[in-house]
């Protein structure tokens, strides 16, 4: 860490941490979302506009140029974005509009802890949408929110959704996901026989009684719901036309009255959800990667003399087909004096597979799946 939870990243630390973002792409661009690029300074007039420069509080980092002109670094850009779509949009036959980014963030937390769970510098994803209409916007919603099931499922990581408060962000719905956890922040409440769940104390339930009554039973009857830890790794917005009205992001519909774009904004935590990956996958030795989010897909050890030669061999082969950029290839001395589980974190990801011909000497071809022993 170069301070308290302002982290680097190294080389085996950042490919996990692209897992994520190719999965996101994808389940994003399946429902019809575009990427773009935003920039992480915006200036105090927009937020200024929305009223957020100083709701936001000491959170929000500011700084000024050499002309003392205010600026912040942003937290989030749903000041940015909303500029940009509103000297584009004209008609509501432009819309709808999901647009996204993958990006860096920056927050001045209160108590930054935890390393990547709570840090004041993080990669994150924001969606916003535009849509002509109530019904329209709904119906985005509804969309984003099965990508995001989509996602974490193709993460490995189980969620739980539950309605939250829409904060400084503002809006009149919102929803946030997450993992159970014990070294989680927020206290849930999941029941056992339904899908209800919800943040204790938001909904007024309690903890008494081993496990709070289900909101969805009227008089309590013998649905209980257990208390659970949760790390947030996901939040869905529904805006209204807090940010167009107040920047102009206005177009004509149909009867040619002009009106505002109703909006969404929907965030998750890519760093985040990195550092709950490595919280739900470890054991006593270290990290136990899932496949979705392993540094390589296959890890070429050459173990004892004669066989690095054959090991290049191999790992040329298998770079000239559809693995190429996603296997490693280690021909360290270290790894015959300490063995293949106490090898860096590549390998120890797979060392289960690799346990039980640790102590031959030999090539021997690691995937998430299994060990080949070559030689």
């Amino acid at each position: 860490c170069v301070c308290v939870c302002v982290c680097s990243c190294l080389a085996l630390g950042h490919r996990p941490t692209n897992s994520p973002n190719q999965v996101v792409c994808r389940e994003l661009d399946a429902i019809g979302c575009q990427r773009l690029a935003l920039p992480c300074l915006t200036t105090a007039q927009l937020w200024e506009k929305t009223g957020r420069w100083e709701s936001t509080g000491e959170e929000l980092f500011k700084l000024s140029d050499r002309r003392k002109a205010p600026f912040c670094l942003g937290p989030t850009h749903e000041e940015a974005i909303t500029e940009l779509a509103a000297s584009f949009l004209q008609s509501h036959k432009q819309l709808p509009w999901r647009l996204y980014q993958l990006d860096r963030k920056f927050r001045d937390e209160l108590r930054p802890r935890f390393g990547l769970m709570r840090c004041r510098e993080f990669w994150m994803k924001d969606l916003y949408t535009f849509d002509a209409t109530e019904e329209g916007a709904s119906v985005t919603y509804d969309a984003v929110c099965q990508a995001y099931h989509r996602i974490f499922a193709a993460l490995q990581l189980p969620t739980v959704v539950v309605e939250a408060d829409s904060g400084n962000i503002g809006g009149s719905l919102s929803h946030e996901f997450h993992v159970p956890a014990q070294i989680g922040e927020t206290d849930l409440a999941v029941c056992d026989q339904c899908d209800a769940s919800w943040i204790i104390g938001e909904e007024g339930q309690s903890k008494g009684g081993g496990g709070a009554c289900c909101k969805n039973t009227a008089d309590g009857g013998s649905c209980k719901a257990h208390v659970t830890k949760g790390i947030e790794v996901g939040h869905a917005f529904y805006l209204g036309t807090k940010y167009s009205a107040a920047l102009d992001a206005s177009f004509t519909t149909a009867d040619g009255t002009e009106t505002s774009a109703e909006m969404g904004c929907f965030g998750l935590g890519i760093t985040r959800i990195l550092a709950t990956v490595v919280e739900q996958f470890h054991d006593k030795d270290g990290i136990c990667w899932p496949v979705a989010v392993a540094p390589y897909s296959v890890c070429i050890v050459s173990m004892g003399k004669g066989c690095d030669q054959m090991a290049e061999a191999v790992y040329d082969r298998l770079s000239a087909g559809p693995l190429a950029g996603d296997i490693v290839l280690d021909t360290r001395s270290a790894v015959v004096r300490f063995g293949l589980e106490r090898q860096t974190q590549v390998d120890h990801c797979l060392r289960h597979a690799a346990k039980h011909n640790h102590s031959a000497a030999g090539l021997y071809i690691l995937t998430m799946e299994c060990c080949v022993c070559v030689c």
